[in-house]
């Protein structure tokens, strides 16, 4: 029986041209519907390159059960496209008895302004299960994605592709994606391939490599990785089954990789990413005073630096005034290793293995840069104290502290990555505390050393 029916073309089933006797009616939708019910999958592939005004009305004459296991199988976005030719209590009827992960895709392929009149017609709890699958968590790649895109089956030609692709709304396209009769992401090809190939060239044979989607869970720093690795202009997006469920373009994909910037800003000071400009002051209380709260730590361990060395200041009060002065040049090499360092990391320049070379450079820096410093500020405090002793100390201690803050600088970041940290979370202030204890304990301890010839 399945033979037979399946030798019938599908365009004869189509009431399209003259209105047909009731009786070749009757046997028209009959045939219809015994092809669907033994070829779902191939009426489906035949249907997504056709009209939806056409596809509406193999829809609407397929019965209940069978319209369903069709609109399951079309494209999402087709599926939306034929919902909306269909009348609105059949349209109700097909979605609500889909399961929710099939009717979320085509849900979502609706346009922004009528998906919610969409979930308001179907039962409170499968609208709930709906929207629940449509929300992605902030700043991850379902949140960012356009769920409204075509896919295409690996046979169909460049030509059907072309045709099809001329009635798209959106411009912002990379490439096309290929998926099998579940939806899983099997191909991506790439618009300069369809540009160049034959007409009759099937799209499975311009794909090139394995391909890779990001998951609609993955937060921007891992689409800003897979963006500098691959250099695409659009992204695709999968779900753990690896089906197709929507695109990044162009623009969400630059304006993610501008915030995956400005966000490593707000976390090497210990604000955290999810904090905006506008945020509430409670949430901003939230995020910055456990850090703030660590700070006021770490500016203890330095007070206890400082006040090891009390005697010392006791006896010669000038070193309480230029304390500042060292701490502040240190601080200022620190964090310009530090900044180097980071971008490094964020553009892929750099890697845990080049750890040697990073710390021999960050040293050779610290070493040059303080000489050049420490000669300037020597000339300076000479002039203000008339001590030789003073200037050399603080010569001595600008040298050694700008060395440790420019290795610093370059490991406190290597190390959070190597444990697995994100490098910019809070760096600042684990810096500014070696930093300063580094410099007050170089220049006062060389005093303590040096005190009979201050």
């Amino acid at each position: 029986m399945s033979e037979a029916i399946a030798s019938v073309p599908l365009d004869a089933a189509l009431p399209l041209t003259e209105a047909p006797a009731p009786t070749e009616l009757e046997a028209r939708r009959a045939l219809n519907a015994e092809y669907l019910r033994h070829h779902p999958d191939e009426v489906a592939r035949f249907l997504d390159e056709r009209m939806p005004g056409e596809t509406a009305l193999i829809v609407h004459d397929a019965g209940p059960e069978e319209a369903v296991h069709l609109l399951e199988r079309l494209n999402p976005r087709v599926a939306a496209d034929v919902l909306r030719q269909l009348p609105a209590e059949a349209a109700k009827i097909a979605l609500r008895q889909m399961h929710p992960a099939r009717a979320a895709p085509i849900v979502a392929s609706f346009e922004t302004s009528e998906r919610e009149g969409v979930l308001s017609r179907l039962p409170r709890r499968f609208a709930s299960e709906v929207r629940e699958l449509l929300t992605y968590p902030f700043d991850t790649a379902g949140a960012l994605m356009d769920p409204r895109i075509t896919a295409f089956t690996p046979d169909t030609t460049v030509d059907d592709a072309l045709r099809k692709m001329r009635t798209f709304k959106e411009k912002e396209l990379g490439a096309i994606y290929l998926t099998d009769a579940s939806g899983r992401l099997v191909g991506t090809v790439p618009l300069g391939e369809i540009a160049t190939a034959t007409p009759e060239t099937k799209l499975k044979d311009l794909v090139n490599g394995t391909p890779v989607g990001v998951h609609a869970t993955a937060n921007r720093e891992e689409i800003v990785n897979y963006l500098t690795e691959q250099r695409v202009a659009t992204l695709p997006v999968i779900d753990s089954d690896r089906r197709l469920v929507g695109v990044i373009r162009y623009r969400a994909l630059v304006a993610a990789a501008e915030a995956e910037a400005t966000m490593s800003m707000q976390t090497m000071v210990g604000v955290s990413k999810e904090e905006r400009a506008l945020s509430r002051v409670s949430f901003a209380v939230r995020q910055r005073l456990p850090w703030l709260e660590i700070n006021l730590a770490t500016a203890f361990l330095a007070a206890f630096v400082v006040g090891l060395f009390e005697g010392t200041i006791a006896q010669f009060t000038a070193l309480a005034v230029l304390l500042p002065v060292v701490a502040g040049q240190s601080g200022n090499s620190g964090m310009q290793a530090l900044a180097v360092t980071m971008r490094g990391l964020a553009l892929r320049e750099v890697r845990l293995s080049h750890w040697p070379r990073l710390i021999v450079k960050e040293a050779g820096v610290g070493i040059l840069n303080g000489l050049a410093v420490a000669t300037t500020t020597m000339v300076g405090v000479f002039i203000w104290s008339q001590s030789i002793g003073l200037t050399v100390v603080i010569g001595s201690a600008m040298v050694l502290a700008m060395v440790m803050a420019g290795i610093s600088g370059a490991a406190i970041p290597l190390i959070l990555k190597w444990a697995g940290q994100d490098p910019a979370q809070s760096s600042s202030i684990v810096l500014t505390t070696i930093t300063d204890c580094s410099s007050f304990l170089s220049f006062l301890g060389l005093a303590t050393i040096l005190l009979r010839f201050l």
